[in-house]
């Protein structure tokens, strides 16, 4: 229990690491929450700086949800992976270090599924992509592959605590976007391609 208790602080703390901030204000001299939305994530980071600069930060994102669901399994099996799933987000999404504010955590949330269960997955990224690439939204993506989720891993019969792991993901992903879907019904939400600054 205390080794879980401790790999669980480690993921969030891990989660709490903003690499949208980090990496916006030591290579751009740009504190990513003052500009756009003032969400320190890949989407504002591409409205604000461009697109190299947005996929080196989703990149990073994924890769610390991918890397300590990975870590869990190896140090605790399955139940241990699918708590630090939901830690390493939650830590992206209320970082300590940014005053319990953070991200929208969708990258990092990939980076757990993709640890967890990769073909649901690649079917989210697909679907993800085309609602982007349709609608120029990139919350309805997020939002479409967070509701998802957990209907996907009904479908392809997942365990139980599988299932209830991406309903808690949707949900905090759905939670973080609410002033998102506000705007998508006000029709004032911004689409992809719009540079702001």
């Amino acid at each position: 229990m205390i080794k879980t208790i401790i790999f669980l602080i480690a993921s969030y703390l891990v989660g709490s690491i903003s690499f949208a901030y980090l990496i916006c204000s030591k290579l751009y001299s740009t504190d990513i929450r003052r500009y756009g939305s003032g969400n320190p994530g890949s989407t504002n980071v591409l409205r604000v700086l461009g697109v190299k600069p947005a996929m080196i930060v989703f990149t990073a994102d994924l890769l610390k949800g991918l890397v300590m669901v990975l870590l869990g399994k190896f140090f605790g099996g399955e139940n241990l992976a699918l708590l630090s799933a939901i830690a390493v987000v939650v830590g992206h999404d209320w970082s300590i270090f940014l005053g319990f504010k953070g991200g929208k955590g969708i990258a990092t949330s990939f980076g757990t599924i993709i640890g967890l269960f990769p073909k649901v997955g690649l079917i989210l990224c697909i679907i993800g992509v085309l609602v982007v690439a349709i609608s120029r939204y990139v919350s309805l993506g997020s939002i479409t592959a967070a509701v998802l989720l957990p209907i996907l891993l009904l479908i392809f019969k997942y365990p139980a605590k599988y299932v209830m792991t991406g309903l808690t993901l949707g949900i905090i992903a759905i939670y973080r976007h609410r002033d998102n879907v506000k705007r998508l019904l006000a029709g004032k939400e911004n689409k992809l391609g719009q540079k702001v600054k």
